[in-house]
Order: C-alpha cells, then sequence, then structure tokens
C-alpha cells in the first residue's frame, strides 16, 4: 500500500517531480451556501463576495486550493472552522453556520439542502494518479494502475 496512492493536486502549485503522474480528472471547486442565502439565486459568486460570510475550511493538509486562490487576489476569508470531513462542512453550512469551498464531485448526490455554485475565477484541481517506480510496485498495483488507465482513458 504505501507503494500507491491517488491523491489530489493541482499541478499549478505542486509537483510530484519525484513520481511518475498519471492526470485523470479535473474537478471545480464550487461556493457551498445555505439554501436561503442571499446569493443562492446567483449564477455564479464571486471570491469577492465569499469574504461576506463566516468560513468553513476544508482542512486537507499542506495544500489548500481555495486559500492559495484568496491569497492570489489579496483577499482574506473569515475562516471561523478547519474541518477535516467535507461532510461535516455540508452539515454546518446546511445548519447557517457559515460557507465554505467545496470539490464538485463530493457533491455528486449530496444529500444536504445547501446550494453550489461556480466560482469566478473558476478553482480547478487536478486528479492525478502517482506511483513510485512502476517497475517495483507489487503485480496488484501494476494492475490496479494499468486497470485505472484504461478505465479512464474510456471515459
Amino acid at each position: 500500500m504505501n507503494n500507491i496512492s491517488v491523491f489530489n493536486v493541482n499541478l499549478h502549485y505542486f509537483s510530484a517531480s519525484d513520481l511518475p503522474t498519471i492526470p485523470l480528472q479535473e474537478d471545480e471547486m464550487v461556493a457551498v451556501i445555505p439554501l436561503n442565502h442571499p446569493l443562492a439565486s446567483s449564477t455564479v459568486v464571486s471570491l469577492e463576495e465569499l469574504l461576506k460570510d463566516p468560513y468553513i475550511l476544508l482542512d486537507e493538509g499542506v495544500i489548500h486550493e481555495p486559500l492559495m486562490i484568496f491569497k492570489q487576489y489579496n483577499f482574506e476569508p473569515d475562516t471561523q472552522y478547519r474541518v477535516y470531513d467535507p461532510y461535516a462542512i455540508m452539515s454546518m453550512v446546511e445548519h447557517g453556520l457559515g460557507i465554505s469551498i467545496l470539490p464538485k464531485l463530493l457533491l455528486h448526490k449530496c444529500p444536504y439542502n445547501i446550494v453550489s455554485k461556480s466560482i469566478s475565477p473558476s478553482i480547478i484541481r487536478t486528479i492525478t494518479l502517482a506511483y513510485k517506480d512502476k517497475r517495483v510496485l507489487p503485480i496488484a498495483s501494476r494492475y490496479f494502475i494499468d486497470f485505472i488507465i484504461e478505465r479512464y482513458r474510456e471515459i
């Protein structure tokens, strides 16, 4: 298991140069807001508009794509909570504790009463398969990599 991992990176900010990587899919980061929020009727939400509410940060470790984008535009969100579980964030947003920015893929079949909106400027992350030298990986890991590559080629 230590020889293979699937992780999310925006290659613009981070490069796993010592590992072979295969980009699999792009995923838009979207604003997540309560149903009754004034921005709920907007088609697109600006980063600046997101500064007006308490912000709930999805803490994924070292890389925080939304925070990097805020910083790039010299914005500072009012981060009230740092949460490791995106589903806890969705529940907090549903209960009006703040707003957040989450990966769109997480919101597929979302059971919470929340609204997601595209952000301007858009925040896109790349889901990438990274692994150590394929020649030294266990056979199961090599088959898994081949399966993933073939599966994504079909999409």
